[in-house]
């Protein structure tokens, strides 16, 4: 289980690199955003290539903050409800949501958009507007963004299985609950 705790934290630093870099993508998606609105109606001009420039930052942002949004446990969840109940019983609730739900979401929407975005690079698909970008780096996304996630559920569920185990204390930095 020693392994098992030491690939969480490689999984856990992994998501950790990756959340903080994509934080600048949201200054670069702001500062792009801006830029557009400016030239849109200060000059009554716009760019295809920029406003899809705007769509693949937001879909970086989303896509690829996914596992570290599950490492920092900041997912929508029911606390109300489940903040009622033993640290025990959350880690065994989350044990079932990761196996049961995420598990299978987050495979599936993997390897079904895999072939479209390998696809995608192939035949260098383009946007079919006037001055529009290249398509398969947005739809890379669909499969690293997802994988991503997975390695996360992976990470959650090793610490989960830890913390029920009595190795760790608790299953991450925070368990049920925003600080």
């Amino acid at each position: 289980m020693r392994a098992m705790l030491k690939l969480s934290g490689l999984i856990d630093a992994m998501n950790d690199g990756v959340g903080k870099l994509v934080y600048w993508l949201v200054l670069v998606a702001v500062v792009v955003s801006s830029g557009n609105a400016v030239v849109r109606y200060t000059f009554n001009n716009s760019s295809n290539a920029w406003l899809e420039l705007q769509w693949y930052l937001f879909a970086a942002i989303f896509l690829l903050c996914s596992g570290y949004t599950l490492l920092r446990n900041e997912h929508i969840r029911i606390d109300i409800v489940l903040g009622r109940f033993s640290k025990r019983v959350q880690a065994m609730v989350d044990i079932f949501g990761i196996v049961a739900f995420l598990f299978p979401m987050a495979l599936i929407i993997m390897v079904l958009s895999w072939p479209m975005a390998k696809d995608s690079f192939l035949t260098n698909e383009m946007s079919s507007d006037a001055g529009g970008l290249i398509r398969w780096p947005a739809k890379l996304l669909i499969p690293v963004g997802f994988f991503l996630l997975t390695a996360q559920g992976v990470s959650e569920l090793i610490k989960r299985i830890a913390f029920l185990a009595g190795l760790i204390d608790e299953p991450g930095e925070k368990m049920h609950g925003h600080s």
